[in-house]
């Protein structure tokens, strides 16, 4: 992809989430990792009306080089692209969202992951979601821990697409703006499923081994 599809794809996936109600007003932020550095969208941008020139181009050092003020969130999504691409090399894209339901979910959650494997689509297209202790928003003691976690869960054999921030919302990652989006469609699918039915038993072992025979499912 090179960065001018690039610069036009996070401005289709953008409008696209926020059509549909996965963001709302100025939350939520997107970034591709380019050869020589990283596009994201701007600092309190709506992720509707977004002009591909106007996005943040930054070096790979983090250090702004043209468009509008980036996102603090590229902390974040650096992190994220550095713990990743040791597993996932190929990963380019991370969508970070206050996703409605996700956040729901997330206020009562008690447990190390947003979600139990209640359906096989959540076990074959997401996989295990981490759920990160609250932290105020741009805090790099949390872009820290989501770091930790990739690589916990790498170590584990079962690496993570996506990771929930406790009251804030997910960051998903995957190898195009298109594939990440999937995932988090996904994601916030079964959040709503999990409010609307909560007491589902989840997959059993034998189901669970069952798709990660069949279908190469990180789980």
């Amino acid at each position: 992809m090179t960065e001018s599809q690039a610069r036009e794809e996070i401005c289709r996936v953008g409008r696209s989430l926020f059509e549909r109600g996965f963001v709302h007003a100025t939350a939520g932020n997107i970034s591709v990792r380019l050869d020589d550095g990283f596009l994201i969208t701007p600092t309190d941008a709506c992720l509707g009306l977004l002009d591909p020139a106007r996005l943040a181009k930054l070096d790979l050092q983090g250090q702004q080089v043209s468009g509008d003020k980036g996102s603090k969130t590229i902390a974040m999504h650096r992190q994220i692209y550095a713990a990743a691409c040791e597993r996932d090399a190929d990963t380019r894209c991370v969508i970070h969202t206050h996703s409605t339901h996700c956040v729901a979910l997330s206020l009562n959650a008690v447990g190390p992951e947003l979600l139990a494997p209640i359906t096989p689509y959540f076990v074959m297209k997401v996989g295990h979601v981490p759920l990160v202790r609250y932290h105020r928003p741009g805090s790099p003691d949390a872009a820290k821990e989501v770091a930790t976690l990739i690589r916990q869960y790498a170590a584990q054999a079962t690496p993570i697409r996506a990771v929930m921030l406790s009251r804030l919302g997910p960051n998903v990652w995957h190898d195009t703006p298109a594939a990440a989006m999937a995932t988090l469609e996904e994601l916030e699918e079964t959040a709503r499923l999990m409010l609307l039915s909560p007491h589902t038993t989840p997959l059993n072992a034998s189901v669970l081994d069952d798709l990660r025979q069949t279908f190469g499912a990180r789980w």
